[in-house]
């Protein structure tokens, strides 16, 4: 269960916070994040294998606990947001291959945005967020 945790937990990164990934890659800390991590659900995942609970409920209900506090996703989010409201900049970062360098750029041009608004999962549709936050991309991309 572990190792198939680690796999999932893995996945997750590179489907949402690609950000975090790279940055932990860079820093040769990402197989320790990944046990470290994981090893703060073995109670939940040997407690529900000890009530005979199905192997994809476990999964479920761990993978749950893993996120839980990496979402929302910061990258997925800027991502999103520069594909929608900046469609031809977004579209050329695609194709030059600097989509993601500059995703991760903005993040960290933005973090003082996410801090005033306390980004969270409470406020992640707030209407004043997205425009503080497209504000600060069209600011960016005037550089």
């Amino acid at each position: 269960m572990k190792e198939l945790l680690i796999n999932k937990l893995y996945s997750y990164l590179l489907d949402n916070h690609l950000d975090l990934l790279i940055a932990l890659q860079e820093d040769h800390r990402l197989t320790h994040y990944l046990e470290t991590k994981v090893g703060s659900v073995k109670e939940l995942y040997e407690g529900l294998q000890a009530e005979s609970r199905p192997a994809y409920v476990i999964e479920a209900l761990c993978l749950e606990e893993l996120t839980r506090d990496l979402r929302p996703s910061r990258f997925e989010y800027m991502r999103s947001l520069l594909e929608q409201e900046f469609e031809s900049e977004y579209q050329h970062m695609a194709d030059s291959g600097i989509l993601t360098y500059e995703v991760i750029s903005l993040i960290g041009a933005c973090e003082p945005v996410f801090e005033v608004f306390s980004f969270s999962e409470d406020n992640e549709d707030d209407k004043e967020l997205k425009y503080a936050l497209i504000g600060m991309i069209a600011e960016y991309l005037e550089r």
